[in-house]
């Protein structure tokens, strides 16, 4: 894992989707792909972060695109871009300083990524050069509550700490959460 440099005040968490928010296997029948699986807690830890920092999702993959759609804009309402595994970086600083982003990937071109992001997180079962620079290596894997262990990890790293021992009708008002 790479050392953080400085303390960044991040303003952005982008998330690629595939092999993150997802198991990262593509489920094929003669039609072509019909499916993706996204694991459990997820979103209710999304839910959370969303009142610290801008959420935003991206994916390179044309062919699965409406069903990272359906999950991720229809079903949780987060933004969902389509840029290419190889133009993430360009993507990243249209939209902001790259040292305010914290960016979750785990494919083979992330840690090029990782190398000018504010922060980077990887899950478990990323890519192991990928793991190798990341700030943060999940203990879940993708679609398994790696995006969910990240987002406490958010927290607590840079917002203040998750009590989970305090009820949570008052962590809900300590943040202010419109959940």
């Amino acid at each position: 894992m790479k050392k953080n440099k400085t303390k960044i005040k991040p303003k952005y968490f982008l998330i690629d989707v595939d092999g993150v928010m997802t198991d990262g296997k593509l489920y094929y029948t003669k039609e072509g792909k019909i499916m993706k699986v996204f694991g459990p807690d997820d979103s209710d830890a999304l839910n959370i972060l969303e009142n610290f920092i801008k959420i935003i999702f991206i994916s390179g993959d044309k062919r699965g695109f409406e069903i990272s759609k359906k999950r991720i804009v229809d079903d949780m309402g987060f933004s969902l871009e389509q840029v290419s595994t190889v133009k993430r970086m360009e993507y990243i600083k249209k939209i902001a300083d790259p040292s305010e982003i914290i960016y979750m990937g785990d494919g083979i071109f992330d840690h090029y990524v990782f190398q000018e992001v504010g922060y980077s997180i990887c899950p478990y079962d990323g890519f192991y050069l990928t793991k190798k620079r990341a700030n943060f290596v999940t203990k879940a894997t993708g679609g398994n509550r790696a995006v969910a262990e990240a987002c406490l990890h958010i927290l607590e790293k840079f917002f203040g700490p998750y009590d989970h021992n305090k009820p949570l009708k008052k962590f809900q008002a300590s943040i202010g959460w419109k959940a």
